[in-house]
């Protein structure tokens, strides 16, 4: 066999965090181009406030798999037609299976909708609110194994208490840290991963070509 010659790119499969399920292609691409990927669009950061929130006491991946039909029935995460929501919505929403069916957790999400709009006109919304905790630059951490990412902080402990005080539902300090994640509030890709950003540098830099598979 020949030997490569110092301009020859050498192909490698990515290396992701450990808890993605490579045989779902939905979450694949979630983590490939969304999770941990710091975040300033309105719709998008109460979308998954209330996404997370709807995930307490289940996977992740149960959420996700029925998230494009919690956009369709949730009128696309409009805030101003979800605070109008009545009794004859709520109980076809409680009649859909492609959501999660949860009483609590739809009259939370309508809640949300009524607090938020309260925000967003006091303060212009979640993205100023959330950013200024970290001083509108995400937190980068350097975790390498999964058993090493906490499952709260006193960020998420403070974010949550206030988040609360303004009258939000489903926002313990859990819910809210995994919500932190998810909008790149906090970097929490393991150091291995190719979504890591030193290590993306560091493959780069190295004339590695990354190959989506």
């Amino acid at each position: 066999m020949a030997p490569l010659s110092s301009s020859t790119k050498i192909e490698m499969p990515l290396v992701r965090c450990a808890w993605v399920n490579p045989r779902n292609a939905l979450y694949v691409e979630y983590h490939d181009e969304e999770w941990g990927t710091p975040c300033h669009d309105e719709t998008r950061l109460f979308e998954m406030l209330n996404l997370e929130g709807a995930q307490a006491g289940l996977s992740w991946e149960t959420v996700l798999n029925k998230r494009a039909h919690y956009a369709k029935v949730f009128d696309g995460w409009n805030p101003e037609k979800i605070a109008r929501y009545g009794d004859k919505k709520v109980a076809a929403l409680l009649a859909d299976s492609g959501i999660i069916r949860n009483r609590l957790k739809v009259a939370a999400v309508i809640q949300n909708a009524r607090v938020y709009l309260e925000l967003r006109e006091r303060s212009g919304g979640l993205d100023p609110f959330l950013w200024s905790y970290v001083n509108f630059a995400p937190i980068r951490n350097r975790w390498k194994k999964t058993g090493e990412t906490p499952a709260t902080t006193p960020l998420s402990d403070q974010i949550s208490k206030d988040l609360k005080k303004l009258g939000f539902k489903f926002v313990g300090s859990t819910i809210v840290y995994a919500y932190l994640q998810a909008v790149g509030i906090v970097n929490d890709h393991f150091v291995g991963c190719f979504r890591h950003d030193e290590t993306g540098e560091a493959l780069t830099t190295a004339g590695v070509t990354r190959s989506r598979r």
